[in-house]
């Protein structure tokens, strides 16, 4: 699958979704670092997040996808990030969607505002017929940032992830691309 333009920068009415700088690696360490945040997120996501773990994030960005991972931005500060995972082999047309905001930033819109944009760009610029999230139990605001994007609840998968020691249900959310372009091509 072609990807698209590695340096990406989507607009919404406040935000700008972008690919990160090596200067953001600050800024993103001081808004990543809260247990809050790291508690709705895979492992891979450390805590504490540190200078380091930024600037070894932002410097991955050659070797994804340009949408895998951006920046949630307002005004160029740092509010959190946000990105898609394509998926490969018989799921190639499908990308699972991940997102957070730094604590400050919790409960003004802006991770719907993000998420609504990403979609909306991802399903105009690539192939995705389907993008899907997936939150733990527990993490009832996601679950609502997903439904007011577009996203609906396809199934909960019982104690499938083990977080923190504990074993949590996982609530898979999907969002399917319905504009009318025809099926990618089978060949």
């Amino acid at each position: 699958m072609p990807s698209p333009d590695p340096s990406v920068a989507i607009h919404t009415a406040r935000l700008v979704l972008r690919s990160p700088r090596i200067d953001d690696a600050t800024d993103l360490a001081s808004v990543a670092d809260d247990p809050r945040v790291a508690a709705g997120l895979r492992d891979v996501f450390p805590h504490p997040y540190t200078f380091t773990d930024a600037r070894h994030w932002i410097a991955g960005g050659e070797e994804r996808h340009p949408l895998m991972g951006l920046l949630i931005t307002r005004d160029d500060q740092v509010l959190g990030g946000i990105g898609l995972v394509p998926g490969d082999d018989v799921g190639r047309f499908s990308a699972e969607v991940g997102y957070w905001l730094g604590v400050d930033h919790w409960g003004h819109g802006y991770a719907t505002e993000a998420l609504t944009a990403l979609c909306d760009h991802a399903f105009g610029a690539t192939e995705f017929v389907r993008i899907f999230g997936c939150v733990f139990e527990g993490n009832d605001a996601s679950g609502r940032v997903l439904g007011k994007s577009g996203f609906t609840l396809e199934s909960v998968q019982r104690r499938a992830v083990f977080k923190n020691e504990r074993f949590l249900d996982l609530a898979v959310y999907v969002r399917l691309r319905l504009d009318g372009r025809p099926e990618p091509p089978l060949s």
